[in-house]
């Protein structure tokens, strides 16, 4: 079942995916990497601080047997002993507890970020249950850990037991020798031993953190479902959208054909497009579109206008180039100025010639730049 569910999940993770995975406390993470690290920053600082390290354990050392005969018989001899020993074991430690501090921070760093989550600090009862305890051993995941636990102790086992072989007679040595030249070469052993196993535990780390990158990455993959209703939550339910977008071009039709008895003249292709004009010159720069259409609509708007007595001029480019340019409540673009004015003027002669009972003028024939057109195509899928 988890692998047919695995396979469905095709599609990579989205921000807020992983935005939600890193609230959860959920990256990648690797603790061979992290002990590597540490492991390596404490033997560096040892090493690096080789001499005075030396030195703060000679006087630990000599604390316990090096005293005044008086200081025998003195009650205060364990209290300061034991703060000499403290002080002397703070300045031997403190680079070493500094380094592996440090280092403990620059593994999450270099894998996934800090993070701090209250998330996962929650108790999970789910995990005491022993049935699934036992199906995340026996899972992919338990395996590859359970092969990493063998690969470490073979690994870092022999190359501390070749180690081991190669000093021995070194260890013999050291308690034939002095006693500060045995320190030493215990200590420099001892080092060496620490950085053989933080080199190898960096190897296995390295390969690790690559691992648990990509581990991380396929656990973090959507099915195309997952993706589907997470784009419903963050854009909407997509028929609420449309159902919300078709009241609004219902109630802006209301409010179109509400002003478009305010229209001065309506540009018409006999067939197709209608689109109401409405110029104020006191309070407009230009004409203003207040109300179009196309097929149906456009047919609405002629019998609108036809009602209420507002001229009609047949201009078909005029017609289209205005629907494709202008929308409701806007004004005309600049290349349409000289055509609409033709419009305009053919209008005021022809109020003009009704009132007066003259001769109508000859409609005109306004050219437009071919390019203001649209595609009718285009225009329909509006």
């Amino acid at each position: 079942m988890s692998e047919q569910s695995d396979q469905e999940r095709t599609e990579e993770p989205s921000e807020k995916r992983l935005r939600e995975a890193r609230e959860k406390g959920d990256l990648p993470r690797s603790r061979d990497l992290s002990g590597a690290l540490v492991v390596l920053a404490g033997v560096a600082a040892l090493l690096a601080s080789g001499d005075k390290a030396f030195m703060h354990a000679k006087r630990i050392y000599a604390l316990g047997l090096d005293y005044p005969r008086e200081a025998l018989f003195s009650d205060e001899l364990p209290a300061r002993a034991l703060s000499a020993a403290m002080r002397e074991a703070v300045a031997l430690f403190a680079p070493v507890a500094l380094a592996t501090m440090l280092a403990t921070l620059a593994a999450p760093i270099l894998l996934g970020g800090l993070s701090f989550s209250a998330q996962a600090l929650e108790p999970k009862f789910d995990r005491l249950d022993p049935l699934k305890g036992l199906g995340r051993i026996f899972a992919l995941r338990g395996l590859v850990e359970l092969a990493k636990s063998f690969l470490k102790l073979f690994l870092i086992g022999g190359v501390l037991a070749m180690l081991l072989w190669q000093s021995q007679g070194q260890l013999l040595a050291t308690g034939r020798g002095a006693v500060a030249a045995g320190i030493a070469q215990s200590l420099a052993l001892l080092g060496h031993a620490a950085l053989l196993f933080g080199s190898v535990l960096a190897l296995i780390g390295g390969i690790d953190a690559l691992y648990q990158r990509f581990d991380y990455g396929k656990r973090q993959r959507m099915t195309k479902q997952e993706v589907r209703d997470e784009m419903k939550e963050s854009e909407g339910n997509p028929e609420l959208k449309s159902r919300i977008r078709q009241v609004q071009h219902q109630m802006a039709r209301r409010r179109m054909m509400q002003e478009l008895p305010q229209a001065d003249v309506v540009v018409v292709n006999p067939t197709h497009f209608a689109v109401a004009l409405k110029y104020d010159d006191g309070r407009m720069r230009a004409p203003r579109v207040i109300a179009k259409g196309v097929d149906v609509l456009a047919q609405q708007i002629r019998l609108v206008a036809g009602s209420h007595r507002i001229p009609m001029v047949e201009a078909p480019p005029l017609a289209r180039a205005l629907y494709a340019t202008t929308e409701l409540g806007k004004e005309i673009p600049a290349a349409l100025y000289v055509a609409v004015a033709q419009v305009l003027a053919y209008v005021f002669q022809l109020k003009q010639a009704v009132a007066q009972g003259a001769e109508l003028p000859v409609p005109p024939s306004p050219q437009v730049d071919p390019g203001l057109l649209g595609r009718y195509s285009d225009i329909q899928r509006q």
